[in-house]
């Protein structure tokens, strides 16, 4: 259970939008939101679409080099990544996120390993992905454009977009895994990338009330305009909530602090493979890749709904 805190904030006027949608929320029972039919093998080699945008993402950010550098086997003979820059970050945080990226490539290694693995797929880590992404969260072009890689601050944020949407999708997993090997890789996974989420949101939190210069919004204000993107994409509900939330939306109604994003139980949002899809390649289809992935993921559940766009 979410543990209330003492010290409450006050919930921005975005709160509201959070609110509304949790009343109107309900379960849905359309198609594009049940589970799917997959062997162990193919759910597991999901994720690594995930783990590679993960470990390449950390890795350039952080040393300014990727997983060609570190462990070029693990790639598959895969294309290397268009853009990705070492970011200006504080000494803190840059060795944070450095060592994300090398647990990256540990799970890339155990998935590789233990149940084979796949090529990585094309990936976009330019600064121009991440504006479009920023752009269409807000609502509206930011001046000037969002760059992940100018400071510690706008990467934090750049990074909330990315271990979340792979603890979700782990959770979701699980369930539907049939063998010991398969589930006791899963579980080892999830425990680690959902301290990662916990981690990135406990050092946004800490800036929660700060505006991100220059743009007239808060670092909170922005988590909650990225969530509601990823809720929007996904169609599939609330599943997703920034690092403030109304009480309504809070651990036991009675704190408006979320710095784990959790359902009414406090227990992990989950989500299945089509909706995972849908929001990485930000397009609200997984059927039509862009986003981080151009040419799509890779594995077969991922390229069987490409063959199919």
């Amino acid at each position: 259970m979410k543990a209330s805190h003492t010290k409450m904030r006050n919930p921005s006027p975005l709160a509201s939008f959070f609110f509304l949608l949790f009343l109107s929320h309900k379960v849905s029972c359309h198609s594009h939101c049940s589970p799917i039919k997959a062997s162990d093998v193919d759910r597991v080699q999901f994720a690594m679409n995930l783990e590679f945008l993960e470990a390449e993402f950390f890795l350039r950010g952080s040393l300014g080099q990727g997983l060609d550098s570190i462990a070029p086997y693990l790639a598959q003979g895969g294309p290397p990544p268009v853009g990705g820059a070492k970011a200006n970050l504080d000494p803190v945080t840059c060795r944070i996120i450095e060592e994300f990226g090398y647990q990256e490539v540990g799970h890339l290694r155990a998935i590789y390993t233990r149940i084979g693995g796949i090529r990585r797929p094309l990936l976009n880590l330019s600064a121009q992905n991440f504006e479009a992404i920023f752009d269409q969260a807000v609502g509206y072009k930011l001046q000037p454009p969002f760059n992940p890689y100018s400071n510690t601050v706008n990467y934090l944020l750049a990074s909330y977009l990315i271990p979340y949407v792979g603890l979700v999708g782990y959770v979701g997993t699980i369930p539907y895994l049939e063998t010991y090997n398969s589930k006791s890789l899963v579980a080892s996974l999830l425990g680690v990338e959902s301290g990662q989420d916990a981690v990135l949101r406990t050092l946004l939190y800490a800036r929660a009330d700060e505006k991100l210069e220059p743009y007239d919004m808060t670092v909170a204000e922005f988590t909650g305009r990225l969530s509601g993107l990823r809720n929007r994409l996904a169609m599939c509900g609330l599943k997703d909530e920034g690092i403030m939330v109304p009480k309504e939306l809070g651990a036991e109604n009675r704190t408006t602090s979320n710095v784990l994003s959790a359902d009414v139980d406090s227990l992990s949002y989950s989500r299945s493979p089509p909706e995972i899809l849908r929001i990485i390649y930000g397009s609200g289809s997984e059927y039509k890749p862009g986003g981080f992935y151009p040419d799509g993921g890779n594995g077969r559940i991922a390229q069987s709904f490409l063959r199919k766009y």
